[in-house]
């Protein structure tokens, strides 16, 4: 009889013997923190993906109009004329013509890929390498050191921004850049940033910088030219030839650019060290005057009609052989006078009463720094501020006649002193100015109250902001000279506030007109009576005072200032016809050796306004609307007019009556 094997016999028979030898293993359990890494991660990049998307929405929300590109292809030309019609500066080439790749020999599209963007025609807009490579180079740094922004993200920036520098700006530029590219060739991209890009020098695009540096069309440039411009691009204001004293710094920035061709395999290294040995050559170039003065006039240009798409003809205020004759006074004065008296830098302006600049010299050299020194830079300006807080004073109840005390008084922890070292008892305000007396200067604030200085100093034009305190008194506040010589047209004119200015009309190439100045300034800021007993007290210090030294054939008013340890100074001053201001010092702030509104700057002013009045005959000083001090005291002639023979009798007495150096 045959016996079934059973169930548990066949399990018997399938388990190996030993002990449980021959057992399948259970595959082991897959840990519980490798699910869980496993699924959030996959959480984590779905939320990352969702940021992402979330930034690129935000910031794209208010993405520049992109739509009218074709009319971009070059940067728009402007030319600025003289106040006699004749044109004076040009930013950009106005017979330039938007240049295409296949236009140019290849070396010069090659050249300037290689200095800024080598992988230009294998990335999507953004070079990945290059971004990290730049990362890791600034890491190590420890601060931004290299960029890694491509050729389309320049050109996205040049297109649509201007050099603000955020992370949204960033953001938008990438964007931006690989709109570009999805939208143009490579080609076509680089035709656009060698079109609009900045060679230095005012030349905007490289048809423009051929033609200026080297009088030759862009289509006719050579190895050695082509790696001179495309070695600007990184810092042109720096490497331009056009610079005193800088061609061979260009020459050893070309030769980086030809390297790198090399490296790149655009020119073999033989052909590189050919043309080092043969750097290029600048044309002759054109004496350009009131650089300066250019520039702070485009920044208004772009200010009443912005950036556009075409281009502009600017008629200025600028009196170009006024601004020649200026900026040789300059020169001379920064070879001879100053030599040897640690003077840095200085800055001369020359406007009319009614605010239209006719000179500006905003620095030593401009090829050397284009910081408006006229215009931008805050300096305290000592006593040349005092006529400020004497206004304030004469509206708080004081005259030309009030006897003031001259004895220390402190200020704060601070007992101010006279320049002379010595204290005069009692003075009479037209005194106490025209010697620069400090501590008459801080009795008149207080009487008049710093809130009423800072008042006057708003309607005569002063914009920048003013401490609240007694060293307002002797010009501790910063301003910058462009304000001061409009303060001081104030009195000039008779009492009119002024908008300093310098374009007086914009037109496009075709003479339509875009914007034409009209009007004056604020309307009567100063009451009459005020504005004869400021010049009252002004004209002392030119025929009496600590402004001697600048006096002029025709009648003048004036303030010396200078500051603590002779850090800057000023001389301040108008006639009937200009405004004039000069100052000197130091960028750093370091002192000067010895230099006193009343030496260097007051001999300047006088260069200044006395070549600004040639064919100029004299007049007196405008008088205000309504009677001044003299006027009251005497019945109805004022000094400041020279109206009474009594009184020119008693001016040219003072003109011959010995100086006596007080204070400044």
């Amino acid at each position: 009889m045959t016996r079934k094997p059973t169930r548990r016999g066949n399990a018997d028979r399938t388990r190996p013997s030993g002990g449980g030898r021959g057992r399948r293993p259970r595959p082991p359990p897959r840990p519980w923190f490798l699910r869980f890494l496993l699924k959030w991660s996959f959480v984590v990049a779905i939320w990352i993906v969702f940021a992402a998307g979330a930034v690129v929405a935000w910031y794209a929300y208010d993405l520049p109009d992109v739509a009218n590109i074709p009319a971009l292809e070059r940067r728009p030309a402007v030319t600025l004329l003289a106040s006699d019609g004749k044109p004076f500066a040009r930013f950009g080439e106005v017979a330039a013509r938007p240049i295409t790749v296949r236009e140019l020999p290849p070396y010069v599209p090659r050249a300037v890929l290689a200095t800024e963007d080598a992988r230009f025609y294998s990335h999507f807009g953004l070079d990945l390498i290059g971004l990290a490579r730049a990362a890791i180079v600034n890491l190590r740094a420890g601060r931004i050191v290299q960029g890694g922004s491509t050729i389309t993200q320049q050109l996205s920036k040049n297109l649509f921004f201007g050099p603000e520098r955020t992370i949204k700006r960033k953001v938008q530029e990438m964007l931006l850049a690989l709109w570009l590219e999805r939208r143009l060739t490579k080609d076509q991209i680089l035709a656009l940033y060698l079109n609009r890009v900045y060679f230095g020098g005012g030349n905007f695009g490289i048809e423009a910088a051929a033609r200026s540096y080297f009088a030759t069309p862009a289509a006719r440039l050579s190895l050695n030219q082509a790696a001179m411009l495309a070695g600007l691009l990184k810092a042109p204001s720096r490497y331009a030839p056009t610079r005193d004293g800088n061609q061979a710094r260009a020459a050893a920035r070309a030769a980086v650019v030809l390297d790198r061709m090399a490296d790149a395999g655009f020119i073999t290294q033989a052909q590189a060290n050919v043309v080092k040995l043969n750097p290029a050559r600048l044309a002759v170039q054109q004496a350009r005057i009131g650089r300066y003065f250019a520039d702070w006039a485009l920044d208004a240009v772009r200010g009443y009609v912005g950036h556009g798409g075409g281009d502009l003809v600017v008629r200025t205020t600028l009196d170009a052989d006024l601004q020649r004759r200026v900026e040789a006074e300059a020169e001379a004065f920064l070879a001879g006078p100053a030599r040897g008296r640690k003077v840095g830098q200085l800055a001369i302006l020359v406007m009319t009463p009614d605010g239209a600049v006719r000179a500006m010299v905003g620095g030593a050299d401009y090829g050397k720094s284009q910081f408006n020194r006229a215009t931008q830079a805050l300096r305290q300006p000592g006593s040349a501020f005092k006529p400020v807080v004497y206004l304030a004073g004469l509206d708080a109840g004081l005259r030309p006649d009030s006897p003031m005390m001259d004895a220390p008084v402190r200020l704060g922890n601070f007992t101010p002193s006279n320049y002379d070292g010595t204290f005069h008892g009692t003075v009479s305000l037209t005194d106490a100015l025209s010697y620069s007396y400090n501590s008459v200067a801080v009795r008149v604030l207080e009487r008049a109250g710093v809130d009423r200085v800072i008042d006057w100093a708003s309607k005569l034009g002063i914009t920048s902001p003013l401490r609240r305190e007694g060293g307002l008194a002797l010009g501790a506040s910063e301003v910058t000279l462009l304000e001061l010589a409009s303060a001081y047209a104030v009195l000039a004119n008779g009492g009119d506030g002024v908008f300093a200015h310098g374009v007086t009309e914009i037109t496009d190439r075709s003479g339509r007109v875009l914007y034409r100045r009209s009007g004056g300034g604020p309307g009567n800021v100063v009451p009459g009576s005020f504005v004869d007993d400021m010049n009252t007290m002004m004209r002392a210090v030119m025929t009496q005072g600590t402004g001697r030294g600048a006096q002029v054939p025709v009648p003048t008013g004036g303030k010396t200032g200078t500051t603590q340890d002779y850090r800057d100074a000023w001389f301040m001053g108008y006639s009937a016809d200009f405004v004039a201001g000069v100052w000197m010092g130091n960028d750093d702030g370091s002192p000067t050796k010895h230099v006193s509104g009343a030496g260097l700057p007051a001999r300047l002013w006088r260069e200044v306004m006395t070549e600004a009045h040639r064919g100029h005959e004299p007049k007196p000083l405008a008088g205000g609307r309504g009677g001044g001090f003299w006027s009251r005291l005497f019945g109805g002639f004022s000094f400041s007019r020279g109206s009474s023979t009594e009184e020119r009798e008693r001016a040219s007495e003072r003109e011959r009556a010995p100086f006596r150096p007080r204070a400044d």
